[in-house]
This record gives C-alpha cells, structure tokens and sequence, in this order.
C-alpha cells in the first residue's frame, strides 16, 4: 500500500476514536460528573 494511504487512514481513525470519546464524554454516563461554571456562579 501506499504510505500515504496509510498515513491519511490513520489519521481519519484517530480522528474518529476523539471524536467518539469526546461524545461519549458529553452525552454518556461521565456527563453527570461534568458541572455548569455557569450555574455556579449565579448573580
């Protein structure tokens, strides 16, 4: 294979596997460990 197909898959996967953990982190369970800076300091 070429190397650049190599590169720009990993790259696409890498990207992907952030991508999924950074929704999992939102949207999952983790989320209601997560707090509002904005509910916190209310005027």
């Amino acid at each position: 294979m070429e190397p650049a197909i190599v590169l720009s898959i990993s790259v696409a996967a890498v990207v992907i596997a952030i991508t999924g953990l950074s929704i999992y982190t939102s949207f999952g369970p983790p989320s209601k460990q997560l707090n509002d800076p904005f509910d916190d300091h209310e005027d």
